[in-house]
């Protein structure tokens, strides 16, 4: 089990949608955490939001930056990495609000040997913009009041919020890859140094996270089902940018074919020191 666990939040330009998950973390009821922001390049604007949230976390919360140069998800994630202090990572999306029991729950899957792949609901455009709108706390929403969404549109699904001690059965997909997702995954420090990290060499959109994975099960890592615990609530978006997924689906399917543990350029490329923007 872990000790401290870093969170890294990817965001980019969302200052509502990390607002929301912030607080979603402010609430937790496991403690013993810190965050970081990892920030593919935002305005000032999520600076100084951050800089709000420093005093009212209750967590370490810190901040790291990296100029706007395209889609660089795996880059500022591995920025985010060096910078943190805990022994066990979740990495988690600025768009994704955790549950008051998501780090809890995440702490008691933790298990050397193994990372923890959880889920998500996708919600509607129209139920985001009301909860960000108005600052509804989703986090703390009953199983009542989601199928209610359901039955309205509001979410494409309720299984992720229902509870089921699985045991053995998280263990039956050990060796797959696929729909797995970086929004809600659980990684030990040491695992990820292991494989230094996720690869920089992925640009654009897609298949990043995927690379990573591929590569813990080639070092010998294996995978933990987090589903009918871990569910998180997936904010909307417009769809991303697609343009470059050919080119990183044939980069994904090299790693896969030649067993390499090793990212291209991972996080030993980005070993000195992070930037933290400062508000304007």
């Amino acid at each position: 089990m872990a000790d401290l666990i870093s969170i890294i939040v990817t965001t980019c330009n969302r200052e509502d949608a990390l607002d929301a998950v912030l607080r979603s973390l402010s609430r937790q009821t496991d403690r013993d955490f810190e965050v970081i922001v990892a920030d593919d390049g935002s305005g000032p604007a999520t600076a100084k939001l951050i800089e709000s949230w420093k005093g009212r976390l209750g967590r370490p919360l810190l901040h790291v930056w990296q100029e706007r140069l395209g889609f660089r998800a795996a880059e500022i994630r591995n920025r985010a990495i060096v910078a943190s202090r805990g022994a066990y990572c979740i990495f988690l999306d600025g768009d994704c609000i955790a549950r008051r029991d998501f780090v809890a729950v995440h702490r008691k899957l933790s298990e050397e040997g193994w990372f923890v792949t959880g889920n998500r609901i996708l919600l509607s455009e129209d139920l985001t913009a009301t909860i960000l709108r108005d600052k509804l706390d989703a986090e703390t929403w009953s199983y009542r009041a989601w199928t209610r969404e359901r039955a309205q549109g509001g979410i494409n699904r309720t299984v992720p919020l229902v509870r089921l001690p699985l045991g053995p059965l998280r263990k039956l997909r050990w060796r797959a890859w696929r729909g797995a997702r970086s929004c809600n995954l659980g990684i030990w420090r040491s695992d990820l140094d292991r494989v230094d990290g996720f690869d920089s060499d992925y640009s654009g959109w897609g298949r990043e996270d995927s690379d990573l994975l591929v590569r813990l099960l080639h070092a010998g890592i294996r995978r933990k089902d987090g589903v009918f615990a871990t569910g998180v609530l997936h904010l909307w978006h417009p769809a991303a940018d697609r343009s470059w997924l050919p080119d990183n689906d044939r980069k994904l399917d090299s790693v896969r074919a030649d067993n390499r543990v090793k990212a291209q350029r991972g996080l030993s490329a980005v070993a000195a020191p992070v930037k933290e923007q400062a508000p304007a």
